[in-house]
């Protein structure tokens, strides 16, 4: 394996121990970085550390600074810093237990593949990742990493293991200072139902290869167009039109039903029932062609009225 793992160590359960290594389960490869250039000559922008009314400064005489009032700092140096940072244990210890659910997903924070050290450290491995799987369980501990603690929670992933840090609690902003002004009231049950059919209709297996970050994609090529272009201004225009500005009222009953009938984004669809259409009334004749047909009747009158 040509990545160098994140850390090294041993996953400790009672007494026994399994040697592990840990590695970043994702990466950043979508974003797309830009530098600040100066335009008349084409160089990129360089920032310099200055002191408001001195100017620049040796960054050997610079240190870190916690701002405890209003311009008033307390000074750290990098020793003092450094002498704090905890050691990197080579031991996680599986603390607790709890089921799958129990972990809300706004604490979970970033993943990294867990596999055996060695050989003889697999059979154990294995035996841990299957008792995980087969009680529903998750496995929380602590662990000392890059000089910082973190909370982690082990549970199996395909044919190993997956280990994800977790944000502390005050970390996380309580849930219910932004939702405690949504009404708490049961919605319709006409509207219910038919949100969950459609809610059902396109249901499906995630398949994350099939979504793409559109605006990168577009930022490629137009970064490779204006390339080609020697630096001409590109302006694309918008596919969709801007929305117009109304009323944000919505027949919400409506907007379900069409979206139930619509199976453009969903082909496995079942076509929607056609209901029988209604007998058509008998065509009327234009209002110009019933006065002039009487005009042969007409003449037979007269000519019954000459008879006469």
């Amino acid at each position: 394996m040509a990545a160098r793992p994140a850390w090294r160590g041993q996953i400790r359960l009672a007494l026994v121990s399994i040697p592990v290594e840990i590695y970043p389960a994702t990466k950043s490869g979508a974003a797309i970085a830009f530098h600040q250039v100066h335009e008349p000559t084409g160089k990129r922008i360089k920032y310099e550390k200055v002191v408001p009314g001195i100017g620049p400064v040796n960054t050997d005489d610079i240190v870190k600074g916690y701002e405890v009032a209003k311009g008033e700092y307390v000074l750290l140096e990098p020793e003092e810093i450094e002498s704090v940072k905890l050691e990197s244990r080579k031991t996680l210890d599986l603390v607790q237990f709890v089921d799958t659910h129990e972990i809300d997903a706004i604490y979970y924070d970033k993943p990294y593949f867990v596999v055996p050290a060695d050989d003889l450290a697999e059979e154990a491995y294995i035996v841990l990742r299957d008792a995980l799987r087969a009680g529903r369980k998750v496995g929380v501990g602590q662990l000392a990493m890059r000089g910082q603690e973190y909370v982690v929670a082990l549970k199996p992933c395909g044919r190993g293991l997956l280990l994800e840090t977790l944000r502390y609690a005050d970390e996380v902003n309580k849930a219910s200072s932004y939702f405690r002004e949504i009404e708490d009231a049961k919605p319709d049950a006409d509207l219910l139902d038919l949100a969950s059919t459609l809610i059902e209709k396109k249901s499906g297996k995630f398949e994350p290869g099939e979504f793409h970050n559109r605006y990168v994609d577009a930022l490629r090529g137009l970064i490779e167009e204006k390339r080609k272009r020697k630096g001409e201004v590109i302006i694309q225009d918008a596919d969709e039109e801007a929305p117009k500005k109304g009323s944000n009222v919505i027949d919400l009953m409506a907007a379900l039903k069409k979206s139930l009938g619509d199976d453009a984004g969903n082909d496995n669809a079942p076509a929607p029932e056609k209901k029988a259409a209604p007998r058509k009334a008998p065509a009327r004749k234009p209002a110009a062609a019933a006065k002039k047909e009487p005009a042969a009747p007409a003449k037979k009158a007269a000519a019954g009225g000459r008879k006469r």
